[in-house]
């Protein structure tokens, strides 16, 4: 099952984005456009409010048969059984991860170095998320990658690479010559009025 997930258009959750809107709602109308994959993340809530809303989520991704991802929290993803979680390099060590979520369960890790990639890769991550490709107001922090990195890390592991951060409907064929297996994709369609159009518009672009 885990060889087989499609890491092509990545959707990470943020709620700041969506405002008013829901949750729920808004990651079925990306899903109906064309999203493979959600990863949910929330920074700032209680353990008790992010499990009942990964539920809600997860409610919908089962529906699509899409796979689920918990940002961050192992302890979240394990409680609604989701298909993973997605760590960063100030989370658990990747191989104390896989070894707390087991083997059939996905586990990615951000790297922004071909260090890092490669040190997560003999860790047990089934995936890289490689970036801040772009400048990004959804994580204010994170430092830019350069394209000769992102090809670098790709050409060096035997595992897929997901492109993220500040990635659009205009920058995102800049990205397209390094053979990555995924872009993950946050503001370009959450903060869309039409989120399942903006979805699709990528979707088709993709192919």
């Amino acid at each position: 099952m885990k060889n087989r997930i499609d890491y092509s258009l990545y959707l990470v959750t943020d709620r700041d984005i969506l405002g008013k809107r829901d949750i729920c709602t808004a990651v079925e109308e990306a899903i109906l456009g064309g999203v493979t994959i959600v990863q949910l993340r929330e920074k700032h809530i209680s353990s008790l409010d992010f499990y009942e809303i990964a539920l809600k989520v997860k409610a919908v991704t089962d529906k699509y048969n899409i796979p689920l991802l918990i940002n961050d929290r192992l302890d979240v993803a394990l409680a609604v059984d989701a298909a993973g979680v997605h760590l960063g390099q100030s989370d658990f060590p990747c191989e104390v991860a896989r070894r707390l979520i087991g083997r059939d369960k996905i586990l990615g890790f951000s790297v922004s170095t071909l260090e890092e990639a490669m040190e997560a890769e003999q860790s047990g991550a089934d995936y890289l998320g490689v970036g801040a490709m772009f400048p990004t107001s959804t994580k204010l922090d994170a430092c830019t990658v350069k394209l000769k990195t992102l090809e670098e890390i790709k050409k060096a592991v035997n595992i897929p690479i997901v492109a993220i951060g500040g990635i659009n409907e205009q920058n995102y064929t800049a990205l397209e010559p390094s053979g990555i297996d995924g872009i993950a994709i946050i503001s370009a369609i959450l903060g869309k009025v039409d989120i399942r159009g903006a979805a699709s518009c990528f979707k088709l672009k993709l192919k």
